[in-house]
């Protein structure tokens, strides 16, 4: 068991590195589109090579560290947003069971009963990652963009846990996998929690940094943001974290909302057990990369938020629409145990 974990683990960690590499050439062709490009197409064929290069030439260049910079935290604050980034994907279940060589077991690293929570936790953590980062740089720019990063963060971390208390409020659980069951035994949540699904992916886009929240590395007031600073493979890390938060966030959209590895109607076909839990985890996978591409579509054609702009959304849109949603889905609750009994 702890191996075939390990192996797992393993897998996971390989197919999180390259879904973040290829994020990077996909935005790049993704804009190419929307902007009628032809987009990277010199690194092999349809430019399909392009992310190796991109890590060969972040590997080869200088590694520069500022004489006034606090040299450790400087080194930490990547270390710190790469790992927590690598950590969330452990709880998200990807498929259902598998059985190989007389051994059952789950497309899941981990399923704990708070797995929603472990998730919260460990992106809280990230943003301890980029204010190290920034204010160990001694660079204002840098640390007016950490700043930008952990307010944001927090103000949205408040939304976002208002609609996933919604959301434990219907599926009676905190576990990753007992929402998926939840859903393949009453229907996906989106049609019972459709305003928690819009606050949570509005949420889910300033979380990660990602446009038209990007303010703690707007190019035109702040050079880079936190990030200003860093070069060689600690810069990509930071981009490479950002990546990966986008992808994770992704999964747990699908999980939360849209049944996670779940297709209706694939268990009436009689299939091989096998073949229908690699198709639930080729579904997970799409429904996934389906919301990588929106996330790299709103960048794309949604002009950027100004910061009090995005600080009114958090405070006076979003947090009071999760305590609304959060009351409606607690008195739909109690109307339907009344009446049921």
């Amino acid at each position: 068991m702890i191996i075939t974990t390990a192996i797992l683990l393993l897998v996971l960690f390989v197919i999180t590195l390259t879904v973040a590499a290829y994020s990077t050439y996909g935005e790049r062709k993704v804009a190419a589109f929307l902007q009628d490009r032809i987009g990277p197409n010199r690194a092999g064929p349809f430019g399909i090579l392009q992310p190796l290069a991109d890590g060969a030439k972040m590997f080869m260049k200088e590694d520069f560290i500022p004489a006034a910079a606090n040299k450790r935290l400087f080194i930490l604050g990547p270390a710190i947003a790469m790992t927590t980034a690598l950590l969330t994907g452990v709880v998200i279940p990807w498929g259902g069971e598998l059985t190989l060589f007389g051994e059952t077991f789950k497309l899941q690293g981990t399923d704990p009963e708070i797995g929603i929570l472990y998730v919260f936790a460990i992106v809280s953590i990230g943003v301890y990652g980029i204010m190290l980062g920034g204010w160990a740089s001694n660079n204002k720019y840098a640390l007016l963009g950490a700043v930008r990063a952990a307010s944001q963060m927090v103000s949205y971390e408040l939304g976002l846990g208002l609609s996933i208390v919604a959301l434990v409020m219907l599926t009676g659980t905190l576990s990753m996998g007992g929402i998926v069951d939840y859903q393949i035994e009453h229907g996906w949540n989106i049609i019972r929690q459709p305003l928690g699904f819009i606050i949570f992916l509005v949420c889910a886009f300033a979380e990660t940094n990602r446009a038209p929240f990007d303010m703690p590395e707007c190019e035109t007031e702040l050079v880079g943001g936190y990030h200003t600073e860093f070069s060689s493979m600690k810069l990509g890390f930071f981009l490479f974290a950002e990546y990966t938060n986008m992808f994770i966030s992704s999964a747990v959209i699908a999980t939360l909302y849209f049944g996670g590895y779940h297709v209706p109607g694939l268990d009436r076909l009689g299939l091989d057990p096998n073949i229908a839990t690699l198709i639930g985890t080729a579904s997970m996978f799409a429904k996934t990369f389906f919301f990588i591409f929106f996330f790299m579509w709103v960048r794309w054609s949604t002009p950027r938020f100004r910061f009090d702009q995005l600080m009114n959304l958090g405070w006076k849109g979003l947090i009071p629409l999760g305590i609304v949603n959060m009351l409606i889905t607690g008195t739909v609750y109690y109307l339907a145990e009344f009446w049921k009994g």
